[in-house]
């Protein structure tokens, strides 16, 4: 798909929003001093601009999360499949390109609830780690990676999984990847909390979670809901994404971003107030994602559901300035 929809030509409308660490048991322990290399952060306060509106996807619920391929330049959204209950896990994955045209999908039945996952480009393929082994409450309890292939179904049982578990104790994982820096940050509940725990992607696909480059227990988050809804890493911050549906919450703004320095577990900026895509019907937030244009430039990109029941829509913007 061409390069220069996602570069900074390609620039849209402005939206409307201006461990045991070393055994891998990931106990929630303050990470080492600076174990993550000191990167540049996103400022949340700046302005996010449209990549697309009102985009549908191959099922019609609300999309819970996306991914790219920044090796191959591929967009992957994540929703609960048509006709499923939420407890079940059965998640559908629409690939789209850049301007939002469907490309391909995938049905997982049994996997999760679909809150983040990510997309590994390796040559031509893309891999993708999502959750696996829905619990009673949808919820994954493991990873999974695996190649996306267009039109199949997988189970949770599939001989297509390679299946992990970072955090032995850990009742539920997801992911997601920051594919600038080549890591995998995982959020997982463990004694009834949940930590975030960051590791080398290749390592990770390898099996390897015996050093965690940090490891702690998310921060509190939200002053204005404290409904969670998605999260990606950049560099050596974690971005945390929270807020509700104006179907649920009157018609107010209420969704924000956090970022959480993953050198010490605590907030950087935040929780910032995001109007991004504020004229929106319906207008739930719905995960984050990093992505690299082919120029260099580095997104954080927020995700929104909009439209009516049985006819959800995804929409999707981006922050571009680093300080």
């Amino acid at each position: 798909m061409p390069h220069g929809s996602l570069s900074r030509r390609g620039l849209l409308r402005a939206g409307s929003g201006m461990g045991l660490a070393a055994l891998g048991l990931g106990l929630g322990a303050a990470p080492a001093s600076a174990a993550v290399p000191v990167s540049k952060r996103f400022d949340l306060t700046q302005p996010s601009y449209d990549l697309f509106r009102g985009k549908t996807l191959r099922d019609d619920t609300v999309q819970q999360s996306f991914a790219f391929d920044n090796v191959n330049r591929r967009l992957f959204l994540a929703q609960r499949r048509n006709g499923t209950a939420e407890t079940a896990g059965d998640l559908c994955i629409t690939q789209l390109d850049f301007a939002g045209n469907q490309l391909g999908y995938m049905y997982l039945t049994g996997f999760g609830h679909g809150v983040a996952f990510g997309a590994q480009g390796v040559g031509t393929s893309t891999y993708l780690w999502t959750e696996v082994d829905a619990n009673g409450n949808g919820y994954g309890g493991r990873l999974a990676r695996f190649r996306f292939t267009n039109g199949v179904t997988l189970t949770n049982t599939s001989s297509a999984l390679t299946k992990f578990k970072p955090v032995a104790a850990a009742t539920e994982h997801t992911c997601a990847i920051d594919p600038v820096h080549n890591r995998l940050v995982v959020r997982y509940h463990l004694n009834g909390a949940k930590h975030i725990a960051l590791y080398g992607l290749t390592a990770a696909a390898n099996g390897d979670f015996s050093s965690p480059l940090a490891d702690f227990a998310q921060p509190t988050l939200g002053s204005r809901s404290s409904t969670f809804q998605g999260y990606t890493a950049y560099g050596s911050y974690l971005y945390l994404l929270t807020g509700t549906s104006y179907e649920a919450n009157g018609n107010v703004v209420d969704s924000e971003i956090t970022s959480v320095n993953l050198n010490t577990g605590a907030i950087s900026q935040g929780p910032v107030l995001t109007n991004a895509g504020s004229t929106l019907t319906f207008r739930e937030p719905e995960g984050l994602a990093v992505y690299q244009t082919a120029d260099g430039e580095s997104r954080l990109f927020l995700g929104f559901a909009s439209g009516a029941a049985g006819d959800r829509r995804s929409n999707l913007f981006y922050k571009n300035v680093l300080v």
